[in-house]
C-alpha cells in the first residue's frame, strides 16, 4: 500500500493540499455571473404585469442608527428610488429610518409582538438600539451600548439577537413592499420578482455575515441563495466611482473610500484596473473603527454634563433634553465648519448661569467647545485613511483620491480636516492634482445614501471588482505521517488503517492574510478519507481563520473557527471510492475528494467536488 504524507482515517478531519483551481463549473459561484446576465435580459421587458416575471432590486443597509432602502428597476437602471416616508414621520421625508425596535406583551395575550420601529417612539420609551452590532461578538462595543442591557431586553421578550434584527427587517420589509405596492399597485407588484442586496460591514466576521442572511431570510426577503450580501464600503465604492467622471479616471489609480456612518467608519482601497467597463481589484485589506458620528452625540453629552453639571442635566425633563440633542445633531454636528462663531444649542427650561454658558434657555458653544468634541473622533477616523494610504505607498502605489460617504461623510469638518492633513487642493472633482504628495479628498452628491444607491447597482450590473484581499488567513486541520524531524513524539498516535504512526492537528493554509482571491476562482481543499464498511459517509471538517500576521503550522489557541462544513459523501458514486485492505485483513474504503470555498465581497461558498466534478452543496455552520 502506498504510503501518502498527508492522510486520515475513519472519516475524521483531514487534508491532503490546497491549490487554486478554476471556477467551479455548477457551483453557485459559477452560476451567479449567469443568472445576472439572464436576469438583465429578462428584465428589460416592458413593466406591464401581463408579461413574463420582472426584477427589482431592492436594497436595505442598516446601520447602527439608521437604515436605508433603495429601489431600481433593471429597464430604467438610472433612476435609483430611495424610500423617504416612514410610520412615525409625521409627513416629513428621510433617506433613511432610526434602527431602533420595542416590544411589548398586550394585555389579556400571551405572545409578545414587535410594538414600534424607527421613527415611532417618544424620546422617554424604551427601545432596542444598535441591535446590530451584536450579530457580530468579535467586535468591540461602543461605550455606550451596554451588553447587560440589551440581553436583559431580550431575555423579558424571550428573544435573541438574530430574533430581534430580523423582527426589525421584517418591518422595512412589510414597509417598503407596501409603499411600493400603493405606487405602482397590488397586480404589478405580484407579477414582479423582487430580489435583495444586504450590505454589512467590511471588517465583519464570517458568522456575522452569516446570521445576517439568516435574518434577512426569516424576514422574507428570500432564501439565501438569492439574497446577495456586499460590504458596506464596496457598495459605496460603485457608486461614487461611477460617478467620477471617467476623465478623471486613470488605470493605476487607487481611491480610497472612507464611509463614515453613525457608528462605524469602514475603509476599504481599490486600483482602477480597466475604465470601460470599470473594473478595480481591492488594493489594500478593508479596515474600520467605532469612531462614527454617533460618537460625536455622546461626547456633547458629556460636554453639557460637564458644563453645566451631572445633577442639573439628569434632572432636565426629557423633551428638553431631547431637543438640545436633537438640535446639536441635525444642525450644529452636520453644519459646523470651524469657523468663529458662537452656536446656541436650546434647552428649554435650563436656568441662567454666566460660569457655565447659560443664558435664556440656550447653551452657547463656542468654535473651541465644539473642536474639542469633534477632535477625538476626526482623529480616529484620520488615522485609519493614513493606515489606507500608507499600505498603498509601501506597494508603490498612486493615490488619486479619498472618497468620503455616509452621513458623517457629509461632515464639512471632517472633510476640511482630511484635505487639510492630505494637503488636497480643493474642490471636489477638480482637475489632477500635480503635485504626487498631494491625496484629492471627494465628497459625491448623495454620500448619505451612496451604499444604498452603490448597492442597487451592484445588484444590477454584478461586481466591478476582480479581486479582493483576504482579510484573514484561512486553512483546515489534517492528519499526516509523523516525521520525528518535524513532529513531536508526544504528538504521535498509531493508526490500524494506515499502519503508520500519525500526527493530526497540523495546518494548511489555503488563503494567506492580504492574499488576492477572486469570486471567479474557487481555492479547493483536498481531502481523503477513509472509512470502514457500514460507516455514516457524512462528515464534518472546520474551517480555522487566523488574523496574525504569520499563521502557526498547528492547531494552537488564538485560532478561530470559522464554520464547520458538513459534507455529505452519500451523493459520490460509490466506484469512485477505493477498496484497500490492511496487512490484517481490515478492509476499508478510501475517497479523494475537494470542497471548493469562493469567497465574494461578503460571503463564503462552498462546493463538493470529487475528479473535478460537483456533487452537491455543502452546508456550513457558522461559529
Amino acid at each position: 500500500m502506498s504510503d501518502p504524507s498527508i492522510v486520515e482515517e475513519d472519516g475524521s478531519r483531514g487534508m491532503r493540499s490546497g491549490s487554486v483551481a478554476g471556477a467551479s463549473t455548477g457551483s453557485a459561484a459559477a452560476a451567479a455571473p449567469q443568472e445576472r446576465q439572464q436576469d438583465r435580459l429578462i428584465l428589460q421587458l416592458s413593466f406591464k404585469p401581463s408579461q413574463s416575471p420582472r426584477y427589482k432590486y431592492l436594497t436595505p443597509t442598516y446601520f447602527e442608527k439608521h437604515t436605508g432602502v433603495a429601489a431600481v428597476y433593471t429597464s430604467t437602471p438610472e433612476d435609483v428610488e430611495v424610500i423617504k416616508t416612514w410610520p412615525g414621520g409625521n409627513g416629513i421625508t428621510s433617506d433613511k429610518v432610526p434602527t431602533e425596535i420595542s416590544y411589548i406583551t398586550p394585555p389579556g395575550a400571551t405572545g409578545v409582538q414587535a410594538n414600534k420601529w424607527g421613527f415611532q417612539f417618544k424620546p422617554e420609551e424604551e427601545r432596542l438600539r444598535c441591535i446590530k452590532l451584536f450579530l457580530d461578538r468579535n467586535q468591540k462595543l461602543p461605550h455606550f451600548v451596554s451588553p447587560l442591557e440589551t440581553a436583559a431586553q431580550l431575555r423579558k421578550y424571550n428573544k435573541n439577537v438574530v430574533d430581534a434584527v430580523s423582527d426589525y427587517l421584517t418591518a422595512i420589509y412589510k414597509h417598503t413592499m407596501d409603499t411600493l405596492g400603493r405606487r405602482y399597485g397590488d397586480s404589478f407588484m405580484a407579477s414582479t420578482k423582487v430580489e435583495f442586496v444586504l450590505t454589512v460591514p467590511a471588517v465583519w466576521s464570517d458568522a456575522a455575515k452569516n446570521a445576517t442572511l439568516q435574518a434577512a431570510e426569516r424576514a422574507g426577503m428570500g432564501n439565501r441563495h438569492d439574497l446577495r450580501l456586499i460590504s458596506e464600503p464596496e457598495a459605496a465604492a460603485v457608486y461614487t466611482l461611477k460617478a467620477i467622471q471617467p476623465n478623471h479616471l486613470k488605470v493605476g489609480d487607487n481611491f480610497i473610500v472612507c464611509d463614515a456612518g453613525g457608528g462605524t467608519v469602514d475603509l476599504i482601497s481599490y486600483k482602477i484596473t480597466q475604465i470601460s467597463p470599470l473594473r478595480v481589484e481591492e488594493s489594500a485589506v478593508g479596515t474600520g473603527g467605532l469612531c462614527g458620528s454617533a460618537f460625536l452625540n455622546y461626547r456633547f453629552e458629556d460636554h453639557v454634563k460637564s458644563r453645566v453639571g451631572a445633577s442639573v442635566y439628569n434632572a432636565m425633563k426629557p423633551r428638553t433634553r431631547m431637543m438640545g440633542l436633537k438640535y446639536w445633531d441635525e444642525y450644529v454636528k452636520r453644519n459646523f465648519n470651524d469657523e468663529d462663531q458662537e452656536l446656541p444649542v436650546p434647552f428649554p427650561g435650563l436656568v441662567d448661569n454666566e460660569e457655565a454658558g447659560v443664558e435664556g434657555g440656550f447653551l452657547v458653544l463656542t468654535r473651541e467647545h465644539v473642536r474639542d468634541i469633534f477632535e477625538p473622533i476626526i482623529k480616529e477616523v484620520v488615522e485609519l485613511v493614513e493606515g489606507q494610504v500608507e499600505t498603498i505607498k509601501r506597494r508603490g502605489g498612486a493615490i488619486a483620491g479619498i472618497v468620503l460617504v455616509g452621513g458623517f461623510g457629509q461632515s464639512n469638518y471632517l472633510y476640511n480636516r482630511l484635505k487639510s492633513h492630505f494637503n488636497a487642493a480643493p474642490p471636489p472633482y477638480s482637475e489632477r492634482p500635480t503635485n504626487h504628495s498631494i491625496v484629492e479628498v471627494m465628497q459625491p452628491v448623495y454620500a448619505w445614501t451612496a451604499v444604498v444607491r452603490g448597492a442597487v447597482l451592484r445588484g444590477l450590473e454584478g461586481s466591478m471588482v476582480v479581486s479582493r484581499r483576504s482579510r484573514w488567513h484561512y486553512g483546515t486541520s489534517y492528519a499526516t505521517v509523523f516525521d520525528e524531524e518535524k513532529h513531536p513524539i508526544s504528538d504521535r498516535y498509531w493508526s490500524p488503517l494506515w499502519e503508520r504512526w500519525m500526527v493530526s492537528d497540523r495546518m494548511q493554509w489555503h488563503i494567506a492574510k492580504d492574499e488576492k482571491v477572486s469570486e471567479r476562482k474557487a481555492v479547493s481543499f483536498h481531502y481523503t478519507r477513509n472509512f470502514r464498511p457500514g460507516q455514516s459517509l457524512i462528515v464534518e471538517d472546520d474551517l480555522i481563520a487566523c488574523d496574525m500576521d504569520v499563521a502557526p503550522d498547528s492547531m494552537k489557541k488564538g485560532l478561530i473557527n470559522v464554520c464547520t462544513l458538513t459534507t455529505d459523501l452519500n451523493a459520490v458514486p460509490k466506484s469512485l471510492f477505493t477498496r484497500l485492505t490492511t496487512s490484517k485483513g481490515i478492509e476499508f474504503d478510501n475517497l479523494d475528494f475537494t470542497l471548493d470555498m469562493t469567497i465574494d465581497s461578503a460571503s463564503l461558498i462552498f462546493e463538493l467536488k470529487v475528479d473535478g466534478v460537483p456533487y452537491g452543496k455543502v452546508v456550513a455552520k457558522f461559529h
